[in-house]
């Protein structure tokens, strides 16, 4: 484990969905019991380590994931976790009119989904703060498809089942329409749920 990650929603979907004792079903990318297990099991291993967790002082990522877990679902409970345990930095990041978190603009035309946009900056400062943070993602495969300008900024991502997740990209960029529009959605809605 990374000292510290900002967790992309889509992980906390996935293992709340993957969790052994889970008794609801949960929609959530992927599909594949076996991955969301595995996903299940990176998220155990983050609540039982050091690890730190990052969220923004505006608490835009803490809504989201409410928004999108239930109050017993295990990603929504390991984030209440790491805050009341004090393993948490929340760090200051800036938002546009829209509400979209503000990023370098060389950045803004890659990272077309203006949710993750507030992952990203909060990763960046966290960086600029506390000198070492990660993405880590499992079910949103658009990561990899800004990975070189993230990582142009210093920004590292860490995919938490690799394989699944950059298999599923290059089936998308291999099959998906090239010059694709950006796309407005609330985080989770429409979103490579079709994956």
């Amino acid at each position: 484990m990374r000292p510290r990650y900002v967790v992309d929603t889509n992980v906390l979907i996935a293992a709340s969905a993957g969790e052994p004792q889970q008794h609801r079903p949960i929609a959530a990318t992927p599909e594949d019991p076996a991955l969301r297990l595995a996903v299940w099991q990176w998220l155990k291993a983050f609540k039982e380590s050091e690890s730190r967790l990052v969220l923004d002082g505006a608490g835009r990522i803490f809504e989201e994931y409410r928004h999108q877990l239930g109050f017993g679902d295990y990603g929504h409970q390991v984030v209440l976790h790491k805050w009341s345990t004090c393993a948490s930095d929340v760090v200051e990041i800036a938002y546009d009119a829209d509400g979209n978190a503000v990023l370098p603009a060389d950045l803004q035309p890659v990272v077309h989904d203006r949710a993750d946009r507030k992952m990203v900056a909060a990763c960046a400062e966290a960086i600029r703060v506390h000198g070492a943070c990660w993405i880590a993602f499992a079910g949103d495969t658009d990561w990899h498809g800004w990975e070189q300008a993230l990582s142009a900024h210093g920004i590292p991502l860490e995919p938490v089942i690799e394989a699944w997740s950059r298999q599923k990209y290059a089936e998308k960029e291999d099959h998906g329409p090239r010059d694709q529009p950006p796309h407005h959605h609330r985080h989770g809605e429409a979103h490579d749920q079709r994956h």
